[in-house]
């Protein structure tokens, strides 16, 4: 699986920007060090942070806990209020599949919305 640092940058800027706050008052609420708060906003220092890092970013942003780590993976974010998801839960696990299954019909939907338009535009030019 392949980490998207300069994502989770970018949706750490547009949060702060979005809230206007400051690095510092994001390390206080976060109790992340302000360094490291830096460092993942320029996407300067590659290295593994830890899911506790992530989420108590995500938390201080005003998201779902997981939110960062998702942009990470390059998946969707869940919402606020939805379980945080374990490992070894499989309530939780059941979630994030019922959670990806919404988003293919999503897209599965909205493909075929695609499809019957422009069957319909052709079978115009056809008549």
């Amino acid at each position: 699986m392949t980490e998207d640092w300069a994502a989770v940058a970018r949706a750490i800027n547009q949060r702060t920007d979005e809230l206007g706050m400051r690095q510092r008052e994001l390390a206080r609420r976060s109790h992340v060090s302000q360094a490291t708060v830096r460092e993942l906003q320029r996407n300067t220092v590659h290295r593994r942070r830890s899911a506790r890092t992530l989420e108590a970013l995500s938390l201080a942003l005003g998201w779902h806990p997981e939110h960062l780590l998702a942009v990470l993976e390059g998946r969707e974010p869940p919402a606020v209020g939805e379980p945080v998801l374990r490992e070894d839960d499989v309530p939780s696990r059941l979630t994030a599949i019922e959670r990806q299954l919404r988003q293919i019909t999503r897209q599965l939907d909205e493909m075929n919305a695609r499809l019957s338009a422009g069957a319909g535009r052709d079978g115009e030019q056809a008549g």
